[in-house]
């Protein structure tokens, strides 16, 4: 018994070799006295074209299986007469594991993105989502490879927290209360609740994380968050996946090389290791995908200060649907025309305070913090981190200029106390890599089953 994948890599060896796989039937085509099955086991992204004919015992049974069949299959690895496939299968014996009726969904012909979210536990066996999760599990190796290589701890974070990272109160509430009772009588003591205390999905596993960069130097996480965002773009997920890594002792040039070198090792590994796949979203999903997945490995990602790039905008002879502003956020037309004017990806630098998160650095003009955006051509945004406030002063201060309560955020507060050091980090959605090695556009195609405002199936 071998797998597919084995096959293609060892061909020379089973070449004239009889061999006996197990997959599904993808098509079959008959005729009067042969017939041809277009076979896969899900091993690798190729298939194994299955040949047989009238002079089998059980022809007439044969003829009789149907697209989504689950099958054993005794044969003859033989080079292949016709164009296009290096070898194929002459067909022994087929018995039949697993039937499958005539109104199976996944028939081979085109269909909708649309229609297969609607039978997600089924499309991981069509060929495009064959690709993307083949890619998704490629590129999730990638990520730990690189980061093990290089001696950082794997932390897992929690998932269910009482603390509010990002600040925003998008959250998901954890609760066992009785919630028909609290609404009649609009009381909530979360005293009696399950953990004693408010608890939510996390949103970020960054401020855990950096406990762990305090004691092992080099750390990261990557695993689910949560987003209570009632939002139904493209890019949006109310779960989804993030790669965060802490480092103690750097700054923010550091925290750039390391952000620039994973990126490249990821996208580097996927292509290596991934090249069926890739053509095949390159010739059917993003034209031009591989070489601009190519530039990006050799390319030198440009720095810049958010100032510089607001100058660049308001110089540019542009007629903008957002004005770009000091002090304000740019939107995705500056972002697409920033990669265009560099020609490559951009580190955007020293963000304005006012609209980032409270546990960046801040620097000494009182205006800015040690913040940066990756953005890269074709996505926009893909990584944001920062150089993280070591000053527990400042830290705090900064804390109750937005009002945020230090109850419960002590333990966050004394890694300033308990030999702190200058720090940073940065996030990288993974489903938004996933979006910009594949080509696939939507977020919801990117992940097995995605949770969306309304959707929650399977």
């Amino acid at each position: 018994m071998i797998d597919v994948r084995e096959l293609y890599e060892k061909l020379c060896k089973y070449m004239g070799k009889e061999v006996t796989l197990q997959g599904w039937i993808r098509n079959h085509r008959k005729q009067k006295e042969f017939g041809f099955i277009d076979f896969s086991d899900g091993t690798c992204f190729k298939h194994v074209q299955l040949v047989y004919d009238d002079k089998l015992e059980e022809f007439e049974e044969i003829q009789k299986y149907r697209v989504g069949c689950a099958i054993t299959v005794v044969g003859t690895v033989i080079e292949s007469p016709g164009a296009g496939q290096e070898f194929e299968v002459q067909v022994k014996s087929i018995k039949l594991e697993g039937d499958c009726p005539e109104d199976y969904p996944m028939q081979p012909k085109r269909h909708s993105n649309e229609f297969l979210r609607e039978q997600a536990y089924l499309r991981p066996r069509v060929n495009l989502f064959q690709a993307v999760f083949r890619v998704r599990s490629v590129a999730a190796s990638a990520i730990h490879k690189y980061f093990q290589d290089r001696g950082y701890v794997y932390f897992h974070a929690p998932l269910i927290t009482a603390s509010d990272c990002e600040g925003a109160g998008e959250m998901f509430q954890v609760t066992t209360l009785d919630l028909e009772r609290v609404a009649k009588s609009g009381n909530v003591d979360y005293s009696k609740d399950f953990f004693g205390k408010q608890s939510s999905l996390t949103v970020s596993g960054q401020l855990e994380a950096e406990t762990f960069a305090m004691a092992f130097k080099k750390t990261y996480t990557f695993g689910p968050t949560f987003r209570a965002e009632n939002s139904n773009t493209k890019t949006h997920a109310n779960e989804f996946w993030m790669i965060e890594p802490e480092m103690a002792f750097c700054d923010l040039a550091g925290d750039m090389d390391v952000m620039e070198d994973m990126l490249k090792y990821v996208v580097k590994y996927v292509l290596d290791n991934c090249p069926s796949e890739m053509e095949f979203f390159d010739k059917f999903v993003e034209k031009g995908l591989i070489e601009k997945l190519t530039k990006l490995v050799n390319s030198n990602f440009t720095r810049i200060t958010h100032e510089e790039v607001i100058t660049i905008l308001k110089d540019a002879k542009v007629k903008w649907e957002f004005t770009p502003e000091y002090g304000e956020d740019i939107a995705k037309e500056h972002e697409k025309y920033i990669t265009e004017y560099f020609n490559g990806p951009v580190f955007i630098t020293n963000w304005p305070k006012d609209i980032k998160a409270f546990y960046m650095k801040q620097n000494p003009d009182g205006k800015t913090v040690a913040a940066v955006d990756l953005e890269v051509p074709g996505a926009g945004e893909l990584m944001g981190g920062s150089q993280r406030e070591e000053d527990y002063d400042k830290l705090v201060a900064r804390m109750k200029e937005l009002n945020m309560p230090m109850e419960g955020m002590e333990w966050y507060l004394n890694l300033r106390k308990f030999g702190g050091c200058y720090h940073s980090g940065f996030g990288m959605g993974f489903e938004r890599l996933l979006i910009y090695l594949t080509g696939v556009e939507n977020i919801r195609d990117v992940i097995p089953y995605p949770r969306t405002p309304g959707n929650c199936e399977y």
